[in-house]
């Protein structure tokens, strides 16, 4: 049941052969995962969560972290997964390029280009090539995670403080006036 398949196939994985590493990039949301654990509970998981392999029998998940969250507080062992990349920086490039459709927020994505950037260590140009954007789109989501505190970045991605507030109110607020974190 858990075997190592090539990427793009879809199949049914141990919760415990998920690694978290990139959980920190995604917003949480206490009213979307409540919702989620409500459907969950009535239809079980429709949408695969989504990541890439690493060997061993572990995946690296970077899609489903709310599915992951409900199916642990539910008690379901095994979770489908869907393998998007053979290797983690190109899975994070595959889920970015699909991000559209699934609606990453700004913020996630810059949390994601800059794992691609600092750890990953791919150059701008090289993610704007292979995600088909420009530059500027890429310099933009780098700079983003940046210039947020870790006390802000903590309590946005946490659910505690709106992401609207910040991207509309203090950020701009910190760009226009040249505040300090």
């Amino acid at each position: 049941m858990d075997k190592a398949q090539p990427y793009g196939g879809l199949r049914q994985v141990e919760i415990s052969s998920l690694d978290l590493r990139y959980e920190h990039c995604r917003l949480k949301s206490r009213v979307a995962e409540k919702a989620l654990l409500s459907s969950i509970l009535d239809h079980g998981i429709r949408d695969p969560l989504q990541g890439v392999e690493t060997g061993n029998q572990r995946r690296v998940l970077l899609d489903g972290f709310k599915r992951y969250r409900c199916a642990k507080k539910l008690s379901i062992g095994v979770v489908p997964f869907y393998c998007l990349a053979e290797d983690e920086a190109f899975g994070i490039l595959e889920l970015l390029r699909i991000s559209n459709a699934k609606s990453l927020s700004i913020l996630e994505q810059a949390r994601l280009i800059d794992a691609l950037y600092s750890i990953h260590k791919m150059s701008v140009s090289q993610i704007a090539v292979l995600l088909e954007r420009s530059k500027a789109w890429v310099s933009l989501r780098v700079g983003l995670t940046r210039q947020m505190s870790e006390c802000v970045a903590a309590s946005i991605f946490s659910g505690a403080f709106p992401v609207y507030s910040y991207m509309y109110t203090l950020r701009q607020f910190m760009r226009i006036n040249s505040v300090s974190k």
